[in-house]
């Protein structure tokens, strides 16, 4: 006779937040891919030299790596929060780089990047959620 050692998912709490991590790092990471693939095409939209296109697209896909890797833990409050943290600094970070005009973005490189700061926001608020059913 075996005994399961994980409670049934009707029991489950994490179940959100476990979705909303997995879905965040696979749609970051296929994000990542394709904009790596695409670095020159894309640098001439969005302003950035393919260097940083390529730049961002291998960070995009690194964080997809890690945050699919994460949801697998056990617990996963602490890491959680961490990727919520992540996701509103991300966030503040797309509109701080519009405001300040720190980097030569095109009309189309800033609605792409303001674009990415609402993905952001909307996984933050996600996961959010899923960490507030944790008990």
């Amino acid at each position: 006779m075996t005994a399961l050692a994980t409670r049934p998912l009707s029991e489950s709490t994490d179940a959100l937040l476990r979705f909303a991590m997995r879905a965040d790092a696979t749609l970051t990471g296929l994000a990542g891919v394709a904009i790596a693939a695409a670095a020159n095409p894309l640098s001439s939209l969005s302003g950035l030299t393919p260097a940083q296109e390529y730049s961002v697209g291998a960070a995009f896909v690194l964080y997809g790596v890690v945050v699919f890797s994460i949801a697998a833990l056990p617990s996963l409050r602490r890491v959680g929060i961490g990727v919520v943290v992540a996701n509103v600094v991300c966030t503040m970070a797309a509109v701080a780089i519009i405001v300040a005009g720190v980097l030569p973005l095109t009309e189309t490189g800033a609605v792409l990047t303001l674009a990415a700061g609402v993905y952001t926001a909307l996984f933050a608020l996600l996961q959010y959620l899923g960490v507030r059913r944790l008990a």
